[in-house]
């Protein structure tokens, strides 16, 4: 059975954050328990089944299979230095936004710092990662990307890297073009009844796939915590 590791950026644990994404695709991607929907919004299972394989989160770098002559012990150590070195990164407010035609929680004003580290996760890792597959390459659809796209594809697996990148925090599978205005207004309310805290990004975690089953945390990295 293949696996394949993400670098994700989590919310943290027990926070607001971290409830309303639980509750919103039903699953706790630490543990894979069933989570019950927000009160009135029990029909959201029916559009977040692909979300929930993923979890809620923001990625970082991409689902990746490793490369030959690595481990994943050598993944999680590569990461840790990673954090290590790093300050935390203080997003601010989110906001639920249509990205294409899911929905996803966005920063109402990213700081450039945030672009600046996910590049850096996206070139630090990448030594670990194995080359796309044919299938692999196909399920990004090149045809779709511009030459540019095409271009990051070819080069680091993923095409909405660097310039392309847009931190999001997924909600949503793709939704029919009538029903994305209705969902965004309820999703914004409940989200608003939430009450989250701004985001603050002080570790990132990296997450494990088996085959086509869900992804689950392998490791959270606080940043500033130097190898023991």
């Amino acid at each position: 059975m293949s696996r394949r590791y993400a670098l994700y950026c989590l919310p943290a644990p027990g926070s607001r954050l971290e409830a309303f994404g639980r509750s919103v695709l039903g699953t706790d991607p630490v543990s894979g328990a069933a989570v019950p929907h927000p009160e009135g919004l029990s029909d959201l299972a029916a559009v977040t089944a692909g979300a929930r394989i993923y979890g809620f989160h923001a990625t970082l770098k991409a689902p990746l299979r490793l490369a030959a002559g690595t481990t994943e012990a050598d993944l999680v150590a590569a990461t840790r230095d990673l954090a290590a070195a790093h300050l935390p990164v203080a997003v601010g407010p989110l906001r639920v936004a249509a990205l294409g035609p899911f929905l996803a929680l966005v920063p109402e004003a990213p700081p450039p710092e945030l672009g600046l580290f996910a590049a850096e996760c996206v070139a630090a890792l990448d030594p670990f990662r194995a080359p796309l597959t044919e299938a692999e390459r196909a399920k990004r659809r090149p045809e779709r990307l511009d030459p540019r796209g095409r271009a990051l594809l070819a080069r680091w697996g993923y095409p909405y890297v660097f310039e392309a990148f847009r931190f999001h925090m997924t909600l949503t599978d793709a939704l029919p073009e009538a029903e994305r205005e209705a969902w965004h207004r309820r999703l914004s309310e409940a989200y608003a009844a939430a009450g989250p805290e701004p985001l603050v990004i002080d570790a990132v975690c990296l997450l494990t796939q088996d085959g086509s089953g869900p992804f689950r945390l392998l490791a959270r990295l606080p940043f500033g915590e130097p190898r023991g």
